[in-house]
């Protein structure tokens, strides 16, 4: 009797605070889908639950972007079960509040992504571990149906890397190892810098710690790779 009640035909309500919501067969409509695939999509949990008014349920745009990232992802041949693997992860992936904590990064850039533009990037390799272990790293976080990446420098070379052939579970446990490295460095330099230089010319000085680092991994590197 629900669901019968949900498909009568109606508008799009208004709520208060302005955010749109749709009952089953208009948001069915908006996303190209029928009611019958909507139902089978909320059963399979692809879908959050909506919001319940007696035997009525409200649908809103976090619904509707949800429906087009599926219809996307079906697109580029990912199957049902694997999207709801990936739902899960988002949904229970760090938020980006958590993710920025302690402010934006000050010289990297984070990035906004849909799911499947994620996934354009890795070329199938956009896996429930694979996003696991970014998440852990803190290289992702959510915010509603977006997923935002912390660096774009950090994500292009992580592309770059699989379109070359190495596996992206592979990139995300050096990468791992890189941070533990890296955080010993900046609490070398931090350690320098703090007790030798005023406040004011902290600015200054970051540069140059970054450059000693960056010389120094390219005088490693031809240690290791001529």
């Amino acid at each position: 009797m629900a669901d019968k009640a949900e498909k009568q035909a109606g508008t799009p309500s208004e709520q208060p605070s302005g955010k749109r919501e749709y009952r089953m067969d208009e948001l069915a409509r908006l996303a190209g889908i029928t009611v019958r695939t909507l139902r089978f999509y909320r059963e399979r949990k692809l879908i959050p639950p909506p919001r319940r008014e007696g035997r009525i349920a409200w649908y809103d745009d976090h619904h509707l972007a949800r429906l087009r990232t599926i219809a996307a992802l079906l697109e580029r041949g990912h199957t049902l079960s694997g999207i709801a693997e990936l739902a899960e992860a988002f949904d229970h992936g760090r938020d980006v509040g958590d993710l920025l904590g302690l402010g934006a990064p000050t010289e990297e850039t984070p990035v906004r992504l849909t799911p499947e533009e994620l996934a354009d990037h890795f070329a199938g390799q956009a896996t429930p571990e694979n996003l696991a272990a970014a998440m852990d790293l803190g290289y992702l976080g959510t915010d509603g149906e977006e997923i935002v990446h912390i660096s774009r420098r950090l994500l292009d070379v992580s592309s770059a890397l699989v379109r070359e052939g190495i596996p992206l579970a592979d990139v995300l446990a050096a990468a791992k190892r890189v941070r533990e490295h890296a955080d010993a460095l900046a609490g070398i330099f931090a350690d320098l810098i703090l007790s030798h230089a005023p406040a004011d010319r902290l600015h200054r000085l970051r540069p140059l710690a970054r450059s000693v680092v960056e010389a120094e991994l390219s005088l490693a590197l031809d240690r290791r790779l001529r």
